[in-house]
């Protein structure tokens, strides 16, 4: 006899994803006309039971996902089973979420807000600073070196809307052996984390052996959004700052900053990288050599 598990709560999604690009007349210094792609930034104002909580400013490839994410990574909802639907009307550039209890306290959680710095003007609502001593990543989780790499041109080689029209932030999941799971694009790094942690959550993924990827800086809201992931690795082609760092220490996540082609610096959490002896160049190595 056959047992099957009952299906995955999923709470009534919309399918409004919105056209990524948008094309436009533009003159090259020699005064040549020519029609290229740039992304299509648009608003989002979600209402939370008919409450307005926050606009966002996304590119719209999925919606439904950002403001899941969004939601999460605020603490707003604690569950998927909190969720009853997410819905997306682009006519009015707005989204409707009905919840099944409501947000306890939500006016005062949502009235001490921080900005904070970086494209797409991403906010944490103050009290999630409070949460950081309450997340413990997993002690036990490792990366292979050859795996960053993997990653790094994993990456590279991704076909993606920054090379189509530049001027955005692109964000990806991995597995713990370097199988990309999900890679989202958008007008900031903030949102495309949001979107990330949305899918997981829809999709019942766990965090604990997983590996986070973003062209952008890793400031501290990143990181604190990758640490209530459960996520224990957090790269970037760009770097850290003072308070991402920090925070990373906090909780113990490793972050891997200035990764491009074989080069990478580990600033945070150096017990979980494991070095692959075969990869590491010797130090007296001719400098040519090394940069072959």
């Amino acid at each position: 006899m056959n047992h099957q598990e009952p299906p995955r709560y999923r709470p009534e999604l919309s399918q409004a994803s919105a056209r990524l690009t948008h094309e436009v007349s533009a003159l090259d210094e020699r005064g040549r006309p020519s029609r290229i792609a740039i992304p299509a930034e648009r608003p989002l104002t979600v209402y939370v039971d008919k409450r307005e909580i926050v606009t966002l400013m996304t590119l719209g490839g999925a919606p439904e996902a950002l403001v899941l994410g969004y939601l999460r990574n605020q603490r707003l909802v604690r569950t998927l089973e909190d969720i009853v639907s997410i819905q997306v009307d682009w006519s009015v550039d707005a989204v409707a979420v009905v919840t099944r209890n409501g947000i306890l306290d939500v006016e005062e959680r949502t009235a001490r807000k921080v900005v904070t710095t970086g494209c797409g003007q991403g906010s944490v609502f103050g009290g999630l600073m409070d949460e950081v001593d309450q997340i413990a990543l997993p002690k036990e989780a490792r990366l292979q070196q050859s795996v960053v790499y993997r990653i790094v041109e994993t990456i590279r080689t991704q076909q993606s809307i920054y090379k189509q029209a530049g001027s955005v932030h692109g964000c990806a999941l991995f597995s713990h052996d370097g199988e990309l799971l999900y890679f989202v694009e958008d007008v900031g790094r903030h949102n495309a984390v949001d979107a990330i942690a949305g899918l997981m959550w829809l999709d019942a993924v766990e965090g604990a052996d997983k590996v986070f990827y973003t062209t952008g800086r890793l400031t501290s809201e990143m990181v604190i959004k990758g640490a209530q992931m459960g996520i224990p690795f957090l790269l970037s082609r760009s770097g850290t700052t003072q308070m991402g760092h920090m925070v990373a220490e906090k909780v113990g996540m490793s972050l891997l900053a200035r990764c491009s082609g074989k080069h990478f610096l580990l600033l945070a959490g150096h017990e979980r990288l494991v070095f692959d002896p075969d990869l590491l160049e010797p130090l007296n190595a001719p400098r040519a050599a090394r940069l072959a």
